[in-house]
C-alpha cells in the first residue's frame, strides 16, 4: 500500500510524545513539570536524567532507522529499494541514507538491535 502524500506542514511538525499528558502539551511552557521545580539541584538532577534518556532513545531509534534501511536495501527482496528512494522516505541525503544502510547492515550482521524478521 502506497504511502499517503505529506505535506511540508506535517513532516516538519515533531510527534507528540506519547508519555505527556495531552492537556499539558497545548501548554508550550510546559514540559515534564520541570517548570514547577524551584529547588536547583533537583531541577539539574531530573532534567538531566530527561536529557540522557532523550539521548539514548534518540541513539536506539537510530539505530533502528538503520537497520530498516538495511532491510529496504537488501537486494535479496523483491521489492527492495535504492539508496534514493530510502532516503526521501526518510528525508535524508542520498549520501547519509548509504550510510544508514550500511550501519544497519553492520547492527543485523552484530545481531542488535532486536528485531523480528
Amino acid at each position: 500500500m502506497a504511502e499517503p502524500e505529506r505535506t511540508e506542514r506535517q513532516r516538519l511538525r515533531p510527534a507528540p510524545l506519547l508519555f505527556e499528558p495531552s492537556e499539558a502539551t497545548s501548554d508550550p511552557e510546559h514540559f515534564f513539570d520541570l517548570e514547577s521545580i524551584e529547588d536547583p539541584a533537583e531541577l539539574l538532577a531530573r532534567s538531566t536524567e530527561l536529557t540522557l534518556a532523550f539521548r539514548a532513545a534518540a541513539d536506539r531509534a537510530t539505530e533502528f532507522q538503520a537497520v530498516a534501511a538495511a532491510q529496504l536495501a537488501d537486494p535479496r527482496r523483491f521489492d527492495r529499494l535504492t539508496t534514493a528512494a530510502i532516503a526521501e522516505r526518510a528525508d535524508w541525503t542520498e549520501d547519509y541514507a548509504r550510510k544508514m544502510v550500511d550501519f544497519g547492515r553492520d547492527l543485523l550482521r552484530d545481531g542488535e538491535p532486536e528485531t523480528e524478521r
